[in-house]
């Protein structure tokens, strides 16, 4: 069925008189004269059966159904305006705003900044530490790389990567206080980066939920957890997205090859109209890019790893991970 709208020109004279509240000036800004935008918006009145402004002296106030079509006419003239913006922003150049999860900003985006800034010279990126899922919508942020279900709505979604959880500790410390056996682990501090259930998902498929557990930290999230791991510590649960450069340079190991799923994976997400500027795609197409790389890496050898008695089980994680 066709859309019955009215023209454009009068759409424009009635945006324009209403946010300034003056012919005048909405005249001016159309550059018009003072006569053709009255005469666009009688033509509107006329169209639409209805008064719109009404005129004191030199001004003009929108009546109760001036009010009520305004939001509908100023919201498309700015999505014309943005798209408009969009698809004459140069594919390669231009200002690109990403929110991604701390975690992995800080431990995979960012040692990758240099790849992105050679193939694309011309862009600048505002990166922001951030898995707020109203960031999706928020009209400064171009592109979201989060992390959770999927579940979210009237947007665009791709997953881009799963992970798996695994136990990481220092080589100073391991060195220093060996862990030979999951049991060796109740003489280390449990650094958590949710409420528990991570590690609690870990223990059980290590058959180890008997396991006594003194010291403890909670840190936040994973991002704070793995760093305090990092430090000497003590033990966090990594990440094989995360995780994986601090291992293969050695500022961690992995004293396990038992792994367990995350209950959530990393998805890449943005406004429906966002998907298709040029700039977002080639952002996109990158990213997917460095993640191919990475998996077609060989695996760094892992100092330290201890037997276990299963390796990645299939098992339903019971806790949700703060990947911030």
């Amino acid at each position: 069925m066709a859309r019955r709208l009215p023209p454009l020109n009068p759409l424009r004279a009635f945006e324009a008189t209403a946010r300034h509240a003056s012919l005048t000036k909405a005249a001016g800004e159309l550059n018009v004269t003072h006569g053709a935008v009255s005469h666009q918006i009688k033509a509107l009145e006329q169209s639409l059966g209805v008064k719109l402004f009404e005129r004191t002296g030199q001004r003009v106030k929108l009546t109760p159904h001036g009010a009520e079509f305004l939001p509908a006419v100023s919201a498309a003239f700015d999505g014309i305006a943005a798209a408009t913006q969009r698809m004459t922003r140069p594919a390669s150049a231009g200002a690109l705003s990403v929110s991604c999860v701390p975690a992995l900003l800080l431990l995979w985006m960012t040692p990758r900044l240099g790849s992105f800034t050679a193939q694309y010279p011309d862009i600048q990126l505002t990166l922001i530490p951030s898995n707020d899922a109203r960031d999706i919508r928020a009209p400064h942020i171009d592109v979201c790389v989060h992390y959770g279900d999927g579940s979210w709505s009237d947007c665009w979604i791709r997953k881009w990567s799963g992970l798996e959880l695994f136990p990481v500790v220092s080589p100073t410390l391991i060195n220093n206080r060996p862990i030979r056996s999951v049991r060796d682990l109740a003489d280390h501090v449990f650094l958590h980066g949710d409420d528990g259930r991570e590690w609690h998902t870990w223990l059980a498929a290590a058959d180890a939920l008997d396991l006594e557990r003194g010291r403890r930290h909670h840190l936040g999230d994973a991002r704070m957890a793995t760093e305090a791991a990092v430090h000497g510590h003590g033990v966090a649960l990594g990440d094989s997205v995360t995780a994986r450069a601090l291992l293969a340079r050695g500022m961690l190991v992995a004293p396990f090859t038992l792994s367990v799923p995350a209950i959530d994976d990393f998805y890449v997400v943005c406004r429906n109209e966002m998907r298709s500027a040029p700039i977002v795609q080639l952002f996109i197409d990158w990213l997917f890019a460095e993640k191919e790389r990475d998996e077609g890496r060989a695996d760094a050898p892992v100092a330290g790893r201890v037997p276990s008695r299963r390796k990645r089980p299939t098992l339903k994680v019971i806790g949700a991970r703060t990947a911030s």
